[in-house]
């Protein structure tokens, strides 16, 4: 029983960590570092954009 539980929690924290931003879809490593330090997924650059022009 808990087997397929903890299946399920792993199959959603995989697709959560694909490292694809969300504003700009382009693929980066940083994506998932910035996921785990602000709780948003946006690449580096993305990240100063809104930093920036937060709008």
């Amino acid at each position: 029983m808990t087997d397929k539980i903890d299946e399920k929690y792993i199959d959603t924290d995989t697709e959560e960590l694909n490292n694809i931003c969300d504003e700009c879809k382009d693929e980066d490593e940083s994506v998932t570092q910035n996921l785990i330090l602000t709780g948003f997924k946006l690449c580096k650059s993305c990240r100063v954009s809104k930093t920036i022009f937060p709008l």
